[in-house]
């Protein structure tokens, strides 16, 4: 099995929206509010993590019911390889199909993407 999703996000609605205090603690879980803070929390790294959950709920197809936003994490490695972290609802979803994800993020100054792959683990 192969799941996809993808999602575009402009950048300035995402710019807009952090304004609110209650949108990053509703969004980002805390690794990957931890990661962003250290890095200033640029604007575009935020809409490409926003960008991977959408791309993440509709690779499940599921649309956001189901899980939270923060259960779903885009982390970036030492080397800068993006990965997603699963907890809670969004875990036990991609436990009980036996899939794993991948994802892919970029950003111009006007927009973020992602695309997330989900695939059945090998037995």
């Amino acid at each position: 099995m192969l799941l996809v999703g993808i999602d575009l996000v402009e950048i300035d609605r995402i710019e807009k929206s952090i304004k609110n205090p209650r949108f990053c603690s509703r969004v980002l879980g805390v690794t990957e509010y931890s990661q962003l803070e250290m890095r200033g929390f640029p604007v575009q790294s935020i809409a490409a993590s926003f960008s991977a959950k959408e791309a993440f709920s509709k690779a499940m197809g599921t649309g956001l019911r189901g899980f939270s936003m923060n259960e779903v994490e885009l982390l970036r490695g030492i080397d800068g390889k993006p990965t997603l972290k699963l907890s809670g609802r969004a875990l036990q979803f991609a436990r009980s199909c036996k899939l794993q994800f991948s994802v892919s993020v970029t950003h111009t100054r006007a927009y973020a993407a992602a695309v997330v792959i989900g695939q059945e683990i090998e037995k």
